[in-house]
């Protein structure tokens, strides 16, 4: 298909039909660089400044973020005195509008973010505040990272810039930095996940239960066995090195490391240079001490009798049932999770029936779980639809009798709810955008607050529950001595302290009559005990291998139900409610040894820090650092990465520079790259703007374009031209996610205009701009709805996604062009449990005679693209796991699961052509189908925890009335 500038009769009979098949060029080829996470755009942000750091707040955050950049300072040489380079100052940015309690470290820029909120789960704070953790565990990354930029390292940043950097630390296995971090939290503070019994309970589970992995299964995962991750497996092989070869081993090893990284398995020799040991042999020997240290404890125990309530899923694929609450006397309500199931709500039978009664969303706190007056509620994540910075935690409520789910309550932050007895009313736990912590009681009908307690020392609350009688409540506060047990009045918000404040992780209290039972893991080993209410008498309720958690009480007061781990899973069990049985215990529990005590006291910050940090000073005082406004605009331009970028298609790599700044509002990406196909380069400069409501795009490209064309009586006659493109816009990217179905939705507008200079062919592809100016307007709509996967999914078992597109050149001048274009696909569950079905369809409209677009709508696989007038395609996909296993070649090459799919996708439509100037009008319809099969495997090369899946595809291709083979590269992982 040509557009005759000055075209021979000859040249449009034989090209128009030849050239029907050819691929056109897309000139929507404006760059979309990634939507990134931001607070609303009005919300004023400030920065403290110290020696060594630039804290980020947003208002209002000010006298914690002032606390908390203290703190940092406080630890600011102890961090980073094992690894023996002080980091240079580094900006860290405290996100207080989420209610996810997380942190993270990032070279792509660097920086460090502190998601604010105080989160519920015990096994992860331990008996510290929590941006005190945070300050601990993140800034050791901060010094992981400055160990990077030595030896090789200052090569690597002179030429990359700190995507240099990054890439030169691939080699560096993921379990030495989560495992040196938590080790160092674990020796500098009094509390720790190395010292948190539940923090391991799954790798004791396997080594009691015989299950010894491979080093390469340990680094990668299962989709079978539940395997540790790198957290749990880093702390005890980074911990047995420093208590073995010093505290200061792995500083040496980094540094070897860095001075010459660059080959397979580098970090295993630099290892072996340092101390003889490869990490294989570093493993084994953890693993072996590990094993021996646990059975001598398992044979010392004492264990109380416990029968599985129900008979719970087979032990073939890691399976979870836990937090058990009595509906009955023989029934429990329970969460069922694990690699092949949706997290969801289930009853169990004492007779052995299971029930599924509701699939969750975005679960918050799942130890949180309650049952009152025939409800069952918890909390959910909500994100803001355009502000991922900014997420909510909902209560809901689930009425057990009629299925109906509720809401109560809009945009809060709570973080744990329980319902009352009568389920009438809520007791909830929240904290702040400010930092504040409170208590409050909720209506359980319309989310309405009822009651606030006075808490003016802003301890944090933690697992609240109701008494039976309603009136009374039971909870953990955190106080600057560590955790104590309170018992409150309901009405007159009156408190009294059961077990004053101690560095014991107290979780999970439950009242029940005189007693309330409550987790320590005092023993060791997570258990449950109970305190009298009256004599404050302390008394071991059970003793299990492994752990006891989240206790529950029959309505009859006859039985305990409560959770302990397994290594094929937590299950439900249920032991007799005997107090007479329980054993006494000392009311103040010590700190459980484990690794740690041996730990802290070769790590030599330990010294200055000591085993519980020091207290920072009166937040309240007058501010020890200044604060002055942050502004975004001025800081826009933050450089970070240089030299070889990823380009802006995202499938080859640029020459040039990336900008972003620390709080993702603003990102640019310029450079120049070489397109090997047509062998032209071009210079570009992409922007977007994503601090105000829309995203703000913007780009321009200067550069070369190739082609041949066949010219008659000639050949093939080249030419080499030059293009200037501009291209600006918006995009209004917004998430809807609020149950099981995750939702988005995208709308899309954006203008382009393109001049070519030095065009010289006599004729040019519909798809060329050739010597004419392209003014295009594109606008689009892209919604999807699909349900959640769980680990073993291949794809979504159900769901629903359509797109919208539209292209056209209203402006008058330049070329002519318009399509239409819409697409949809539906998931369906396949007849295995984890199998999935896509079925697609997809319509497109563009005259032939104008300028071409490239393709809107999906295109069969394999096929050249065919462009008509009205184009129409339609596909049906059958995907599913064939085997997961656990294949090893030796030190290189680790398979983990085989996936299969069969597929079959068909294109059709018409076009009206001339076959000569003067012959008539003729109307084709081409049609095309491609079947065929896929078979790809997901592995991890070089034992990297982040997998790749490639594979390879076999189909038939009727255009070509051949069978084809190509290569597929489906998951690169990084």
């Amino acid at each position: 298909m040509l557009l005759p500038s000055a075209v021979s009769s000859t040249l449009r009979r034989w090209l128009l039909p030849t050239l029907a098949c050819l691929p056109a060029w897309v000139a929507q080829a404006q760059t979309i660089l990634p939507t990134l996470s931001q607070t609303p755009a009005s919300l004023p942000w400030y920065e403290v400044k110290t020696p060594h750091f630039r804290v980020l707040y947003p208002a209002g955050f000010g006298p914690t973020a002032q606390r908390t950049a203290q703190r940092l300072e406080q630890v600011y040489g102890p961090a980073s005195a094992s690894l023996e380079l002080p980091p240079r100052p580094v900006s860290v940015v405290l996100q207080s509008q989420n209610t996810i309690g997380n942190g993270f470290v990032t070279l792509l820029p660097r920086h460090s973010e502190f998601y604010t909120s105080f989160p519920q789960d015990p096994y992860l704070t331990g008996t510290i505040d929590w941006l005190d953790q945070l300050s601990v565990h993140e800034y050791r990354h901060v010094v992981q990272y400055e160990k990077a930029r030595q030896g090789s390292g200052r090569l690597a940043y002179a030429l990359g810039g700190y995507g240099g950097v990054g890439l030169l630390s691939l080699g560096v296995p993921d379990w030495f930095a989560e495992g040196d971090a938590v080790g160092t939290e674990t020796a500098l503070t009094r509390s720790g996940r190395g010292r948190i019994p539940n923090f391991d309970s799954g790798l004791r589970a396997n080594l009691l239960a015989g299950r010894y992995f491979s080093y390469s299964k340990a680094v990668a995962g299962s989709f079978r066995d539940n395997v540790p991750n790198h957290y749990v497996l880093g702390y005890f092989l980074t911990t047995r090195l420093k208590r073995t070869a010093g505290p200061t081993v792995w500083s040496e090893v980094l540094r070897r490391y860095y001075g010459f990284p660059a080959y397979p398995f580098s970090f295993s020799d630099k290892l072996r240079r340092t101390t003889s040991l490869r990490v294989d042999d570093l493993y084994r020997q953890t693993m072996q001490e590990l094993d021996s240290t646990w059975r001598a404890e398992q044979s010392r125990l004492e264990l109380t009798p416990a029968t599985d309530f129900a008979v719970q899923a087979s032990q073939r694929v890691f399976t979870e049932y836990q937090y058990p609450q009595y509906l009955s006397d023989s029934t429990v309500l329970a969460v069922k999770s694990g690699f092949g199931h949706i997290p969801q709500l289930v009853t169990l039978s004492r007779r052995g029936a299971e029930r599924r009664v509701h699939q969750f969303g975005l679960w918050n706190n799942p130890e949180m779980l309650s049952v009152g007056g025939g409800k069952a509620a918890w909390v959910e994540f909500r994100y803001d639809p355009r502000w991922r910075q900014r997420v909510y935690s909902e209560v809901r409520v689930l009425d057990l009798r009629t299925g109906r789910l509720t809401r109560p309550g809009r945009r809060t932050r709570y973080a744990a709810v329980v319902l009352s007895p009568d389920g009438r009313h809520l007791l909830a736990a929240t904290t702040d955008t400010r930092y504040h912590h409170r208590l409050e009681v909720l209506d359980a009908t319309t989310g309405a607050v009822v009651r606030t307690f006075a808490n003016p020392d802003n301890y944090h609350y933690l697992h609240p529950r109701w008494g039976a009688d309603g009136r009374s409540l039971v909870a953990v506060r955190l106080e600057p001595a560590g955790k104590s047990l309170v018992l409150l009045d309901a009405e007159t918000g009156t408190a009294r302290t059961l077990l004053p404040a101690a560095n014991d992780n107290l979780s999970h209290p439950q009242p029940w009559g005189s007693y309330v039972l409550f987790n320590s893991p005092r023993s060791g080993i997570d258990n449950v005990y109970a305190v009298h209410i009256t004599t404050g008498e302390v008394r071991q309720v059970t003793s299990r291998p492994v752990g006891a958690y989240h206790a529950a009480i029959s309505p009859d007061g006859q039985r305990l139900a409560f959770h302990e781990f397994r290594a094929q899973g937590s299950r439900v069990v249920e032991t007799p409610l005997q107090p007479a049985q329980w054993r006494p215990v000392p009311a103040t529990a010590g700190t459980p040894d484990r690794y740690a005590a041996a730990l802290a006291r070769q790590e030599p910050g330990a010294a200055t820090v000591g085993p519980v940090l020091p207290a920072a000073p009166d937040s309240t005082a007058s501010p020890a650092f200044p604060a002055t406004r942050y502004r975004r605009l001025p800081h826009a331009l933050n450089a970070y990465s240089w030299g070889l970028v990823q380009s802006p298609s995202g499938n080859s790599l640029a020459l040039g520079v990336r900008a972003q700044d620390v709080l993702s509002t603003t990102q640019v990406l310029a450079g120049a790259e070489f397109d090997a196909t047509e062998r032209t380069g071009r210079v570009f400069a992409d922007a977007s703007y994503q601090g105000l409501w829309p995203v703000l795009d913007v780009g321009v490209a200067y550069g070369q374009r190739r082609t041949s064309i066949p010219v008659s009586n000639v050949g093939y006659q080249q030419d080499t031209w030059q293009y200037t493109r501009l291209t600006a816009g918006a995009r209004l990217p917004l998430v809807f996610t609020q149950s099981r179905m995750q939702q988005a939705l995208t709308v899309a507008g954006y203008y382009q205009l393109e001049q070519a200079h030095g065009y010289d062919l006599p004729v040019r592809y519909l798809s060329e701009v050739g010597l004419n100016s392209l003014h295009v307007l594109t606008g689009s709509v892209a919604y999807s709805r699909t349900l959640k996967q769980s680990r073993r999914d291949v794809g979504p078992r159900w769901g629903q996604t359509v797109s919208l597109v539209w292209r056209g050149t209203p402006f008058g001048s330049g070329l002519e062009a318009e399509q239409w274009a819409a697409q949809g696909s539906v998931y369906l569950p396949g007849v295995g449990r984890h199998h999935s079905i896509r079925l697609r369809g997809g319509y497109q409209q563009q005259d032939q005679d104008q300028y071409q677009f490239g393709a809107a709508i999906f295109y069969p696989r394999g096929l050249s693209y065919l462009s008509l007038d009205q184009l129409t395609s339609a596909s049906a996909e059958y995907r599913l796991p064939l085997a997961d296993v656990h294949w090893e070649l030796g030190r290189w090459l680790y398979i983990q699961r085989v996936k299969g799919a069969a597929f079959y996708d068909h294109v059709w439509g018409n076009s009206q052509i001339r076959r000569t100037p003067t012959s008539p009008l003729e109307t084709i319809r081409p049609s095309y189908y491609s079947t065929g099969l896929d078979l790809s495997f997901v592995f991890n090369p070089l034992r990297l925890r982040t997998p790749l899946e490639l594979g390879v595809r076999t189909f038939y291709n009727s255009q070509r009335q051949a069978l084809d083979v190509q290569g597929l590269v489906l998951n690169v992982g990084f």
